[in-house]
């Protein structure tokens, strides 16, 4: 069972009230949606996105047993078109955003989606699997060069070099198709070390996953889309589970939050991005104990999130 992830810390971070124009970029069960729907009511208004078509029906389904309250829009896409799809829905302005990061536990647990590197599956790992390259196709395409460079941006490998140099080596033998094919492959080539509990190809399949469905140009892109869509005094909230996302979340809502730079002829000028936020957290929110005793998911999660500013006369 998917169990929402800081779904209380979330929920006050985006502070809903009645009548709230919230959309959820990364839908999953609606955990997170049906909670903030309850607290914007019956005119409350959702626009719920997730690429997974599996994923939307089961939100659906979960919205409508749990007679969660408002009007409820749900699309297939990713979240970093969530401009363009709030626009064609009529969702010009929004009072809180939500990106959840986080792989669900659906997706996880079936060996199927080939997201798992204990469980035997087709290496897949696509969020939608009707679209684009998989696993397989990007361990097949890539050259050594291009392999050691996604294991060391994305998975933040440090023996990059010896995975991609083993993988490369096996795969002139017999192609890569299966999940634990792959992370026999990689444990052999760093002498099957785990490191403080940690699976050896734990990093590989992050990077891997996060290149086929390009999660970095996704968050980027709806960050900045998602600030120019919040109303002034709008919230957006990020959950992250992983260092290289969280640095981008950080980076990004500061650069928007910005500061102010006196000026030798006096008064100040504001230097920074638009539109101008300010921090609702000086630091991440992480799990409370027993949230992590709950859910062993939640340990590496990590909560930012930020207030748009009202647009000075200065601009």
């Amino acid at each position: 069972m998917h169990i929402p992830v800081l779904l209380d810390e979330t929920v006050a971070a985006l502070a809903p009230e009645p009548g709230c124009v919230y959309l959820d970029g990364t839908l999953g069960q609606a955990g997170h949606a049906s909670a903030v729907m309850r607290l914007a009511g019956a005119q409350g208004r959702l626009l719920g996105i997730d690429r997974d078509g599996e994923a939307l029906a089961r939100a659906a389904a979960n919205l409508e047993r749990d007679q969660v309250p408002g009007e409820h829009v749900l699309v297939q896409g990713v979240h970093g078109d969530l401009g363009e799809i709030a626009r064609a829905h009529g969702f010009m302005e929004v009072d809180a955003i939500l990106l959840d990061l986080g792989v669900s536990s659906d997706q996880l647990d079936t060996p199927e989606r080939g997201f798992s590197f204990r469980q035997d599956g087709p290496l897949d790992m696509r969020m939608r699997q009707d679209v684009g390259e998989t696993a397989a196709d990007l361990i097949a395409r890539l050259s050594v060069a291009e392999m050691t460079e996604l294991f060391r941006t994305f998975g933040e490998e440090r023996r990059a070099v010896g995975i991609a140099r083993a993988i490369d080596r096996a795969r002139r033998i017999r192609p890569f198709t299966r999940t634990l094919q792959l992370a026999e492959c990689v444990a052999q080539a760093v002498g099957g070390a785990h490191t403080q509990g940690r699976h050896p190809a734990t990093r590989v399949f992050q990077a891997l996953r996060m290149a086929v469905n390009d999660e970095m140009g996704n968050l980027t892109r709806a960050l900045e889309a998602g600030l120019a869509l919040l109303k002034p005094g709008g919230r957006m909230a990020v959950l992250t589970f992983e260092s290289l996302t969280d640095r981008v979340v950080k980076q990004t809502f500061r650069a928007h939050c910005g500061r102010e730079e006196a000026l030798q002829q006096g008064g100040s000028l504001w230097r920074g991005v638009l539109p101008r936020t300010e921090l609702i957290f000086k630091k991440a929110v992480t799990g409370r104990p027993e949230e992590l005793a709950r859910n062993p998911r939640a340990r590496s999660a990590k909560l930012r999130a930020v207030r748009r500013c009202k647009e000075r006369a200065d601009g």
